[in-house]
């Protein structure tokens, strides 16, 4: 949420942040401590905005959750303010779990699953998993991009018009310092004719593990698919370089704070947001998008 408020901020969004947890620091770190918000309390928070009748949105965007019925009163919430404002467009980063050396695991509790399935994607309008997300939401494993193609067109028919893919394992054309992403947009036009819109977008591998990018990559979205709404490319260039933009600034940084041949601890690696501003703000585009 800290990422995420400031880079929306910062790009002229009006934001109100419900935390769901307040920690002492991100999980990234040996230690943490703090609370985690529970369904009763995000509820009484939300009832406080509709009492003061300020619960019209255009956004909302939700990222990290562990409780299964935390993640139900998101939705309930979000349905109803889509009764407030049937145009809301509801971001969901479905943060479940990952790969590391080509095995997945959840690093939620496995029933946050069948929610995000059954009762959170349908209600989105743009998600943003990683592979393995995707594979667990369909069912389907990834081996090939044509069949990345499939698993976001069975996204696609669970719900939301924008999927994007954020990091996958696939081979990129460009060589193994790259990473894969992969954007489809599915547009109904007014004869009912669908229309979709395929993208990639390979960007340098950088060598750390940074803790925060997921959110990062969901708030740029959102800025930028709002600032162009019909041009999924154009949001990604800008989503994707502005990411390369900050997480080469804070690995040089990093480098820089641990020495010669020392390894970046969690403290230095941590994201270089207001040094980024301007990158934010107005990111040159080091990163192309292919249309497929």
């Amino acid at each position: 949420n800290k990422y995420s408020c400031v880079l929306l901020q910062v790009l002229g969004f009006e934001v109100d942040t419900v935390n769901s947890v307040q920690f002492s620091n991100h999980t990234g770190y040996a230690h943490w401590k703090g609370q985690v918000l529970n369904s009763d309390e995000l509820h009484e928070l939300y009832e406080g905005l509709k009492l003061n009748k300020v619960n019209r949105y255009d956004y909302v965007l939700t990222g990290y959750t562990r409780d299964t019925s935390f993640l139900a009163m998101v939705v309930d919430i979000v349905q109803e303010l889509k009764q407030q404002n049937s145009n809301l467009v509801y971001v969901c980063d479905p943060v479940m779990g990952d790969k590391w050396n080509g095995e997945g695991s959840m690093y939620v509790p496995k029933d946050l699953l069948p929610v995000y399935r059954d009762k959170v994607v349908p209600v989105a309008d743009i998600i943003t998993p990683n592979q393995f997300e995707a594979e667990l939401l369909t069912g389907r494993k990834i081996h090939t991009e044509k069949e990345a193609l499939e698993v976001m067109d069975m996204l696609h028919a669970m719900g939301p018009e924008t999927v994007v893919i954020t990091s996958s394992d696939l081979q990129a054309p460009l060589g193994n310092d790259y990473l894969i992403a992969l954007g489809s947009h599915r547009k109904t036009k007014a004869d009912g004719t669908k229309m979709t819109q395929r993208i990639r977008v390979e960007s340098p591998k950088v060598d750390a593990v940074f803790v925060g990018t997921g959110d990062l990559f969901a708030a740029m979205l959102l800025a930028w698919t709002h600032k162009h709404p019909n041009n999924l490319k154009v949001a990604c260039e800008k989503t994707v370089s502005a990411m390369q933009h900050v997480l080469q600034r804070t690995i040089k940084s990093a480098k820089a704070q641990a020495g010669e041949g020392n390894k970046p601890n969690s403290a230095q690696l941590e994201l270089r947001m207001v040094q980024s501003k301007k990158d934010i703000e107005n990111p040159e585009i080091i990163v192309k998008a292919t249309v497929l």
